[in-house]
């Protein structure tokens, strides 16, 4: 996304917020920045207020304030504070084609980022959804919402939960109002996302509203499987998080989240992802009442879920242990193998197609893939995140970095033309058919 849009190429568009001035980038034009919704700290979002002059949507949308993972900037090519960050971070951006047609209404993706609820944010470069939307003929809105302590965890004091996902609903009921001015079609959305982001959309199709803001959903690398049986590892979390008020500086607020993550240890595997959705509060149902929940909107949301066949992978090198095993002569390489083939099942697999096969059961409509296209001879393999490549981003944010370093660009362009045409597809609605594939790098099949 280019930094300092040309002024002389602004467009104005008047959606019934107010107007908003985009501007022309390459192929695509763009909307950046735009508020959807404002909270006080640890407060329910509110809708953003109407605005009558114009609203200059040229600059990104600024990052929750976050803490810096150096291990993530090396193998995914971020860069920690390449954007400015924000409590008011309540904002969303919107890439179209550039071409469009007076009258034409596109089908619009919603893009919830990942980053396991405490990092990331809507405008990082890898998330760059512009060759997606220039293939393909769809418009994409990057939403940007609270992560960490300041969206997802409640207190016994009464602080509430899930306020990013209530900052999520906000966006959503946006783009029902507003996307239109755009030429995007508000009847046919669809919600992506990956990891944190694809388990957001999941937990959005249980409340009694997700009907009428998406009609289709891409569940991505969702880690479906440690997302029950957290209310004791929440509650000690949230007795850690008393002391943060709402006078705590921002940055103390995000050093004071590590610290609160710690008391997530000795809970096992949650603690894999200690942030994250919690039932029983707005706007989740109870635990016991969440599949009761998820079966009443089966039948009016179309789902494509899935992960990669080594999710895990990408968290190898960060075990020393690990290393050491997969150094072991004959028998290292199978015995890292096998433990992430558990891992993978354990956090994604097994619980993506309980998941599917409980959504057709409702008389949804579901399709599940796997993703297993990886660089050749890289650690990683096709390891969690595979799948943003050869999505999102450009050339210029992926080529070389970690994750993929050993593959052509041209081949993870070429497949990646592929996957992309495979989503936006979904998105308009055509019929994926019983089954499909992607070379040797996706398949999918109806549930």
């Amino acid at each position: 996304m280019s930094s300092e849009p040309a002024l002389t190429s602004q467009l104005l568009f008047h959606p019934p917020c107010g107007p908003v001035s985009g501007w022309r980038d390459g192929d695509v034009v763009r909307a950046t920045g735009i508020p959807y919704a404002t909270a006080p700290r640890f407060q329910p979002p509110a809708p953003a207020l109407d605005w009558t002059s114009e609203f200059s949507a040229t600059s990104p949308a600024p990052a929750c304030p976050q803490a810096p993972v150096p291990f993530l900037d090396d193998v995914l090519g971020t860069k920690y504070g390449e954007l400015p960050g924000s409590e008011d971070c309540q904002n969303l951006s919107i890439t179209m084609p550039g071409d469009l047609t007076p009258g034409e209404k596109l089908p619009v993706m919603v893009w919830i980022h990942g980053g396991s609820y405490t990092t990331g944010s809507g405008d990082l470069a890898i998330f760059d959804p512009a060759r997606l939307v220039a293939e393909n003929r769809v418009m994409v809105v990057s939403v940007t919402y609270r992560l960490g302590l300041f969206g997802f965890l409640a207190t016994p004091a009464g602080r509430p939960g899930n306020l990013g996902l209530l900052d999520q609903l906000e966006a959503f009921r946006w783009v029902q109002r507003n996307i239109a001015a755009f030429g995007g079609d508000p009847r046919r959305v669809t919600a992506f996302g990956q990891s944190a982001g694809g388990d957001a959309i999941a937990h959005l199709m249980a409340t009694p509203e997700a009907p009428t803001l998406f009609q289709r959903a891409i569940i991505q690398s969702a880690p479906l499987g440690i997302t029950r049986g957290r209310a004791k590892m929440n509650q000690a979390m949230g007795i850690a998080a008393e002391t943060v008020t709402e006078e705590t500086p921002a940055m103390e607020v995000v050093e004071r989240e590590a610290q609160v993550a710690q008391v997530a240890r000795k809970f096992g595997m949650l603690a894999a992802m200690p942030f994250g959705t919690q039932y029983g509060h707005d706007p989740l149902p109870e635990e016991d009442a969440i599949e009761a929940a998820w079966d009443r909107s089966a039948p009016a949301i179309d789902v494509l879920i899935g992960h990669t066949t080594e999710e895990a992978r990408l968290f190898l090198p960060r075990s020393p242990w690990l290393m050491r095993l997969a150094a072991v002569p004959l028998v290292g390489a199978a015995a890292v193998r096998a433990i992430d083939w558990v891992i993978t099942e354990t956090v994604y697999g097994r619980a993506t197609r309980r998941f599917a096969r409980r959504h057709a059961k409702a008389r949804g409509r579901a399709h599940r893939y796997v993703v297993n296209w990886h660089a050749p001879g890289n650690i990683f393999g096709a390891a969690h995140t595979i799948d943003l490549p050869l999505l999102l981003g450009n050339r210029k944010t992926w080529d070389g970095v970690g994750l993929i370093a050993g593959a052509r660009w041209e081949d993870v362009d070429s497949t990646g033309r592929s996957v992309r045409a495979l989503w936006a597809g979904f998105a308009r609605g055509d019929d994926l058919g019983e089954a499909g594939a992607v070379d040797d790098a996706l398949h999918y099949k109806r549930v």
